[in-house]
């Protein structure tokens, strides 16, 4: 049964430091880390699979493209370089929490509840958003 005592910091529970490399990526890293990745996916798609609005004439980018770019890079670089662009440009990757690699399925399970939104909205006293428990990973400092 898992331990239900309020702990001191986010993070605590699993044996992670209160601050520094290793402690839990912030709210602000994790939203800078989420621009940085949409943001690009959304050029590739631009650049790679746009198509004119008919109401306004302009180029817009496919937004299924941009989703499915987005959802490949995270798929292909959690388990490579332990995270995404985003996520190592603002100092974050993302780790098992019992420990070890990350694996293939991990990445394909966070992602897709990602997709969903809301997992990503609810936490756990250690910020950890239900896409994270779920795939049994967590997103720390590097």
């Amino acid at each position: 049964m898992p331990d239900a005592t309020p702990s001191e910091y986010p993070g605590q529970r699993l044996g992670l430091p209160a601050t520094g490399p290793g402690s839990i990526g912030r709210l602000g890293r994790r939203l800078g880390a989420l621009a940085i990745d949409v943001a690009t996916a959304a050029v590739v798609g631009y650049a790679f699979f746009h198509s004119t609005d008919p109401v306004t004439g302009l180029l817009v980018a496919d937004p299924w493209a941009a989703n499915i770019i987005f959802a490949i890079v995270q798929i292909v670089f959690i388990p490579t370089i332990g995270g995404s662009p985003g996520h190592r440009l603002v100092g974050m990757r993302v780790v098992r929490t019992p420990g070890g690699w990350v694996g293939l399925w991990r990445p394909i399970v966070r992602t897709a509840l990602l997709f969903l939104i809301i997992p990503a909205l609810v936490w756990d006293s250690d910020q950890r958003g239900l896409h994270d428990k779920a795939a049994g990973t967590a997103l720390i400092r590097a």
